[in-house]
């Protein structure tokens, strides 16, 4: 028999090639670290100012003074303790040593009138014993009232609501005194000086208790005519006209202890070293 030809062999496919690519990452370690701590923290502190400042705008106008109170003195507060001022919130003690700091405190606020530099110069702030002392001393054209009348000028209006704003955050009393000079103010005497510096006195008082001071803070209302004059030598020199606004130094708080007085000729025993 004759061989039959043998059938090719089928040809052997290769098996495909698997190739691997490996890539080398970049450095993420500050990603992975604690940079997101770093970052959610701001996002909480933003979120916290936001809902501040929504309940903010939402509390009552007493609340919103109160804080902003703090935050111009956030020492004052603190110092109210065991005071009969206690409950007031936005208010702030001021006892002798701080009187310095009311007076800067007022003028800082009263610089922000829009014709304070007209003003200015007529307006006298000094620390006495009777507390702090703020006097609006008149022009012989009349800047703070109207001459001859118990009306305050635009300017002395604008002024006496801007101290009231300030002073009706402080727990203190305050006393409102008017001056005149002393030229006579009518011939018949029907309306004399007298009535003139005490009716001046009462309308800065209502004027000041409609824009800020509480009712019960202004303990007494006083008219001096031209019994207290500034310029004794003077006596007509128009600065004898003012009116006075007097902070009053806090009473000690009840219970206070005071420094024992030594009697007249026994001395006081030292103390034995340790």
């Amino acid at each position: 028999m004759a061989e039959e030809p043998e059938s090719p062999k089928p040809a052997l496919t290769e098996a495909p090639k698997i190739i691997i690519i490996k890539r080398k990452k970049a450095g993420h370690a500050g990603h992975h670290g604690g940079a997101w701590k770093v970052a959610y923290a701001d996002f909480v502190t933003a979120m916290m100012a936001l809902f501040i400042v929504l309940w903010l705008m939402s509390a009552d106008k007493e609340v919103q003074q109160a804080v902003s109170a703090y935050f111009n003195n956030p020492s004052g507060p603190g110092k109210q303790t065991g005071t009969a001022a206690a409950g007031l919130g936005n208010a702030m003690d001021l006892p002798k040593d701080d009187m310095k700091k009311l007076a800067e405190k007022i003028q800082q606020a009263l610089m922000t009138i829009p014709n304070f530099r007209v003003l200015k110069d007529h307006v006298e702030i000094t620390i006495t014993s009777d507390g702090l002392r703020i006097e609006l001393l008149e022009t012989d054209a009349g800047m703070f009232f109207e001459s001859g009348r118990a009306i305050p000028t635009e300017g002395g209006a604008e002024l006496l609501k801007r101290l009231a704003s300030e002073l009706g955050k402080l727990p203190n009393a305050v006393l409102i005194e008017g001056h005149t000079d002393s030229k006579p103010f009518s011939a018949d005497g029907l309306y004399s000086n007298w009535e003139l510096s005490t009716d001046r006195a009462n309308s800065a008082r209502k004027m000041m208790e409609a824009s800020g001071l509480r009712p019960a803070q202004v303990g007494q209302v006083r008219g001096f005519a031209d019994r207290q004059l500034r310029h004794p030598d003077t006596p007509e020199a128009s600065s004898n006209r003012r009116i006075s606004v007097i902070v009053q130094y806090l009473p000690p708080p009840p219970g206070a202890e005071k420094p024992a007085e030594e009697k007249p000729g026994e001395e006081k025993k030292a103390e034995p070293k340790k």
